[in-house]
């Protein structure tokens, strides 16, 4: 099997989750002891976050690039940027590197296409709805992308800063998020993708009336079949 490195801590919350369904994924398909190969870097996520705050990007791309090097020297064969929002940066990651960055919402928009739907809601930060880096790419990869209203954002925003990242789960919010998903299916939404990778620890199968796309585990199923190839 080959190393994934995991370039995680954004927030750790969500790269828990990676490393558990890693292990996971890999005693699936391996059977008995087996478990993943894996590195891991994880950041201090405030220092991201106030570079995200301050839209001072080029500065979090060389932090997570230096990051990234080191799970290469470390031994990864291939990387995830365990984060949908920082894929902002991921071009700057991978011209650090000479393994491959897994991008995320290639992974995704392979799995939405697998099961059918073309038109999907996107839940996520604020930056990962309203600017483009992310939508493009999901519709790069054929799908038609829609985002909830500027109040609806707001809401989706704040629950994951304010409550997931910080390993806060209120079922106040997962009903405020079950209507944000209702309003995107009445809009035409044939699924939803779960487009922060800790949303998934808030919202499932069973609070969408379509299919959800958990992008942390659709991230690290690719990431097993890689390494496993």
């Amino acid at each position: 099997m080959k190393t994934i490195g995991l370039l995680g801590g954004m927030s750790w919350e969500s790269t828990a989750e990676y490393y558990r369904l890693l292990n996971e994924l890999t005693r699936d398909r391996l059977g008995g002891l087996h478990s993943a190969r894996c590195v891991v870097y994880s950041v201090d996520f405030a220092e991201v976050e106030e570079l995200q705050a301050r839209a001072r990007w080029a500065e979090a791309g060389e932090l997570l690039a230096g990051a990234a090097r080191s799970l290469e020297v470390a031994g990864a064969d291939l990387v995830l940027l365990c984060t949908n929002t920082m894929h902002k940066v991921a071009d700057r990651i991978q011209q650090a590197l000479t393994v491959p960055l897994l991008h995320l919402a290639d992974a995704t928009a392979d799995a939405v296409r697998a099961k059918g739907p073309r038109r999907v809601g996107l839940l996520g930060t604020a930056f990962t709805m309203e600017q483009d880096f992310y939508r493009d790419r999901l519709e790069a990869g054929g799908l038609h992308v829609l985002v909830p209203d500027a109040p609806a954002r707001a809401l989706v925003h704040r629950v994951i800063y304010e409550e997931l990242c910080r390993g806060v789960v209120r079922e106040e919010s997962r009903t405020a998020y079950r209507d944000v998903i209702a309003e995107l299916v009445a809009a035409g939404a044939e699924g939803i993708v779960l487009g922060c990778t800790e949303i998934e620890l808030l919202i499932g199968e069973r609070d969408s009336p379509v299919p959800v796309f958990p992008t942390t585990r659709v991230h690290a199923e690719a990431a097993v079949r890689a390494a496993l190839a």
